[in-house]
């Protein structure tokens, strides 16, 4: 008989391309991770793999194999939130959450204080990922719950066996210090009058990077001149109230800006952030986990500016 553990392991090096990328994001040893793909191979009865080079190549048995092992762990999913569903009425369990920076502080904390009067059973644990890595971990069983984001010009594709529901569309604005001379009035700010200026952004081939890359060179006609790098978007605005650069942040990271920093809309482009959460199909049904869906959801912001 098929074991569906070790099933999940050929799934995830199907997705991952190397037994050590399964090591890595499954917190096993590579060597566990060959011993269990070895004795699948043995349960199956065929070859699952042949060598390519340093790494192994999935045979067309094993694809199959693959097919099959997404259908069983959806249903297994689905069975997990049935049997919970149908438990003594009690709302229990624990739900891992994976969220950046700003989502946790502003959406994610404010629910766990909810839970805590109204679900006392419920225990959220966060890990703080950015988009990508949450979503990843999410599809490897490692998180239940994704709080995530995507940016203006970045659309994320749909990903088979995710479910997406999107929290509220922030405004993206320009953050400068209240010295700078284009933070004088209160209009919106040409991008073309910060060619000359120092650029704070997020990780390279972040969503936040890839839009102050675009919107400067199709709205200001330059490249931004980046020198310090963070997904840290209070770290962002620090900079930038210290004069040490100038940035584009969303809405929820500008609430409380100091006085040293200047919010100014960008002149002749509509910038915007999408908060949303992920989950596996199926698995919103758990009843701890559509706690901590309702506790988040009763905490957005009806005016994400404000």
């Amino acid at each position: 008989m098929l074991d569906l553990r070790r099933l999940r392991l050929l799934h995830e090096l199907h997705r991952r391309g190397t037994v050590g990328a399964v090591a890595e994001a499954l917190s096993y040893s590579p060597s566990t991770v060959s011993q269990q793909l070895r004795v699948l191979e043995r349960e199956a009865g065929t070859e699952l793999f042949e060598p390519a080079g340093r790494r192994v190549r999935l045979t067309d048995a094993a694809l199959v194999l693959v097919t099959h092992a997404e259908s069983l762990l959806a249903g297994v999913e689905r069975a997990e939130a049935d049997l919970a569903a149908a438990a003594a009425g009690a709302v229990r369990g624990v739900v891992r959450v994976g969220s950046f920076q700003t989502a946790s502080l502003h959406l994610l904390l404010p629910a766990m204080a909810e839970l805590r009067g109204t679900h006392p059973d419920v225990e959220v644990q966060l890990v703080e990922a950015e988009t990508e890595p949450a979503l990843e971990a999410l599809r490897s069983h490692a998180i239940d719950l994704a709080l995530a984001d995507e940016w203006s010009g970045s659309p994320r594709p749909a990903r088979p066996g995710i479910e997406r529901a999107d929290l509220f569309v922030e405004p993206v604005q320009i953050a400068l210090p209240a010295g700078h001379p284009s933070a004088a009035g209160d209009g919106p700010v040409a991008l073309g009058e910060l060619a000359g200026s120092t650029w704070a952004v997020g990780y390279e081939r972040g969503g936040m990077a890839e839009l102050v890359r675009r919107v400067c060179a199709e709205r200001g006609g330059f490249e931004p001149d980046v020198r310090h790098r963070t997904n840290e978007l209070s770290m962002l605005l620090g900079l930038v109230a210290q004069g040490h650069a100038v940035t584009l942040l969303p809405a929820l990271a500008l609430r409380g800006v100091p006085p040293a920093v200047a919010v100014r809309a960008v002149a002749g482009a509509d910038l915007s952030r999408v908060v949303f959460t992920a989950t596996r199909a199926g698995a919103g049904h758990r009843p701890a986990l559509a706690a901590v869906l309702a506790a988040i959801g009763s905490g957005v912001p009806t005016s994400p500016s404000g």
